[in-house]
C-alpha cells in the first residue's frame, strides 16, 4: 500500500507522466505530417497543372521538384534558428509559411509564380522536418526515445495517405483536376488550398506545447525545465538529475568554444556529422520516393489500367502506414542498427528483383509491359521494399539523427543533415523520369539496389547504436562490433 501523504505511487507515475510525453510528441510529429503531405499533394495536380500553363516536361519536372530545395534551404535554416529562438518558434514559423504559400499555390496565375509559393511551402516543411525530431528526442524519456520519434515517419506516411486519397476525391468530385470544383477554382487549386487545414493544427499546437528543456536551460529558465520534465518523465527519471545534467553539459560546452561549430577533420566536417549526412542521403538514394512520386506512372507503364495503378499505389501508401508500427514496437526493444541492417539487406533484395523484373519488359515508350508473371513479381517485390523501408530506414534514419549528436550541435547538425536529405530527395525526383526515358526502369532499380547494398556496410562500420544512452551521453559515442555502442 501507499502512504496517503507521499503521493502518486512510483507504479502509477510512468504511465502517467510518460503518456504526457506521448502528447507532446504527438503534437510535435504533425509537421511530419506536412512533410508528407506537401511532398505528395502535387501528384494529383502535375497534369492539370501542365494542361494549365503549357508546360514542357522539363518546367512541369521543376515545378514538381523545386519545392525539394525549399526545403533543403529549410531544413538548415531551421536548424540554425531553432538554437536563437527556441524549437516552437520555428515550429510556428514553419506552420505559417506552409499555410501563406498554401494559399497563394492555389491561386498561382503562372508556372513562376506558383513555382516561387512551392519553394515558401518547401521551406516551411523543410524547418517543421527539422524541428519536430529534435524536440521529441529532448522531451522523450530515453526508454521510449525511439518509439516517440518513430513517431515523425508514421505521420509522413500519414500525411502521404492523406494527400494522395484527398487529391483523389476532389478529382473525383470535378470530373477531373483540371475541370472547376467550387467558386469558380480547379480542383488541381482546391488541392493546394486544403494544405491549410494541417497547417493551421500544426501552428495552434505548436503554440500550445512547452519548450524544449535543453533550451529553457540553456537561457537559465531551470524551474520552467524542470517543470516540462516533470510532466514527461516517469518514475525512472528523476527531473532534477536531468535538469542536473544538462547544466553540467552546457557549462562543459561552454568551455569548448572551439568545438561548437561542425567544422572538424574529416573533409571540413565532424565524423559524427558526416553519419547523420550519409544516413540521410542513403534513406533518399535507395530511391523510395520514385515509388510515391511516380507509382501511378510506373505502374500504367508495365501495363496496369490507371484505375488499377491509383489502387496499387494507395494499398502501397497504407502499407508504408502499417509497417511503420512495427518499428514503432521494435525500435527500443530490438536497437536501432540491428533494424537498419535488417532493412538494408531487404530493400537491397527487393530492389534488385524488381531490376530483373523490368529487364523483362517488352516493348518501348509507352508500349512497354511486363508479360507472364513479371508483373506480379515487379508489384509484390516493390511492396516488399516500401516494407522493409518503413520499417527500418524510414523512421529510425529520423530517430537517429533526432538523438545522435552532441547537445552542443544538435540543432545545427541535424538541420545540416536534413537538407542533405532533401537534396538527395531532388536529386533522385528529378532523376528518375530521364533514366525511365533512356533506359527503362532496371537501370535505375539496380543503382537503388547498389546504394541499399553500400547502406548495409555502411551501417555496419560507422553506425552506432544510440539504445538507451541519455542524449547528454552521446559525445564520443563509438561502433562496437557487437552492434552496441560505447562512450569515450
Amino acid at each position: 500500500m501507499t502512504d496517503a501523504t507521499s503521493g502518486p505511487s512510483s507504479s502509477a507515475r510512468p504511465g502517467r507522466y510518460k503518456g504526457k510525453a506521448v502528447v507532446l510528441a504527438v503534437a510535435a510529429a504533425v509537421g511530419g505530417f506536412l512533410f508528407g503531405f506537401d511532398s505528395s499533394v502535387i501528384n494529383g495536380a502535375v497534369d492539370a497543372v501542365q494542361g494549365q500553363f503549357a508546360l514542357s516536361g522539363v518546367v512541369t519536372g521543376l515545378v514538381v521538384a523545386v519545392a525539394l530545395l525549399g526545403c533543403a534551404f529549410g531544413a538548415w535554416l531551421g536548424g540554425r534558428l531553432s538554437d536563437r529562438w527556441g524549437r516552437t518558434r520555428v515550429m510556428v514559423l514553419g506552420a505559417i509559411l506552409f499555410f501563406v504559400s498554401s494559399i497563394l499555390s492555389g491561386l498561382a496565375f503562372a508556372a513562376w509564380d506558383l513555382a516561387l509559393w512551392r519553394v515558401v511551402a518547401g521551406i516551411g516543411i523543410g524547418i517543421a522536418s527539422v524541428i519536430a525530431p529534435a524536440y521529441i528526442a529532448e522531451i522523450a524519456p530515453a526508454a521510449m526515445r525511439g518509439r516517440l520519434g518513430s513517431l515523425q515517419q508514421l505521420a509522413i506516411t500519414l500525411g502521404i495517405f492523406a494527400a494522395l486519397l484527398s487529391d483523389q476525391l476532389l478529382a473525383t468530385s470535378a470530373g477531373g483536376a483540371a475541370q472547376e470544383l467550387w467558386f469558380g477554382l480547379e480542383a488541381w487549386r482546391w488541392m493546394f488550398l486544403v494544405c491549410v487545414v494541417p497547417a493551421a493544427v500544426y501552428g495552434i499546437l505548436a503554440l500550445r506545447i512547452p519548450e524544449s528543456p535543453r533550451y529553457l536551460v540553456s537561457l537559465g529558465r531551470q524551474d520552467e525545465a524542470r517543470a516540462v520534465l516533470a510532466d514527461v518523465l516517469g518514475a525512472d527519471e528523476d527531473p532534477d538529475e536531468r535538469v542536473a545534467q544538462i547544466e553540467q553539459i552546457i557549462r562543459a560546452d561552454a568551455k569548448l568554444t572551439n568545438q561548437a561549430s561542425l567544422r572538424g577533420p574529416a573533409l571540413g566536417l565532424l565524423p559524427v556529422v558526416w553519419v547523420g549526412i550519409l544516413l540521410s542521403v542513403f534513406q533518399q538514394f535507395v530511391g523510395i520516393n520514385v515509388i510515391f512520386y511516380y507509382s501511378t506512372t510506373l505502374w500504367q507503364a508495365v501495363g496496369f489500367e490507371e484505375s488499377q495503378s491509383f489502387l496499387i499505389s494507395t494499398i502501397t501508401a497504407l502499407t508504408n502506414v502499417a509497417v511503420t508500427f512495427i518499428a514503432i514496437g521494435l525500435i527500443d526493444k530490438v536497437g536501432r542498427r540491428p533494424l537498419l541492417l535488417i532493412g538494408s539487406a531487404g530493400m537491397a533484395v527487393a530492389l534488385g528483383t524488381m531490376a530483373v523484373a523490368f529487364l523483362n519488359a517488352t516493348g518501348t515508350g509507352e508500349e512497354i509491359s511486363l508479360e507472364g508473371p513479371w508483373g506480379v513479381v515487379a508489384l509484390v517485390a516493390a511492396n516488399a521494399f516500401v516494407v522493409f523501408f518503413g520499417a527500418t530506414w524510414g523512421p529510425l534514419v529520423w530517430v537517429l539523427l533526432g538523438e545522435m549528436f552532441p547537445n552542443r550541435i544538435r540543432a545545427a547538425a541535424l538541420g545540416v543533415a536534413a537538407s542533405a536529405q532533401w537534396v538527395a530527395n531532388f536529386l533522385i525526383t528529378l532523376s528518375f523520369p530521364e533514366m525511365l526515358d533512356r533506359w527503362g526502369a532496371s537501370v535505375p532499380y539496380f543503382m537503388y539496389a547498389a546504394f541499399a547494398l553500400v547502406s548495409f556496410f555502411f551501417v555496419l562500420t560507422k553506425v552506432p547504436e544510440t539504445k538507451g544512452v541519455q542524449l547528454e551521453d552521446m559525445e564520443g559515442l563509438k561502433v562496437e562490433r557487437r552492434g552496441r555502442a560505447a562512450s569515450d
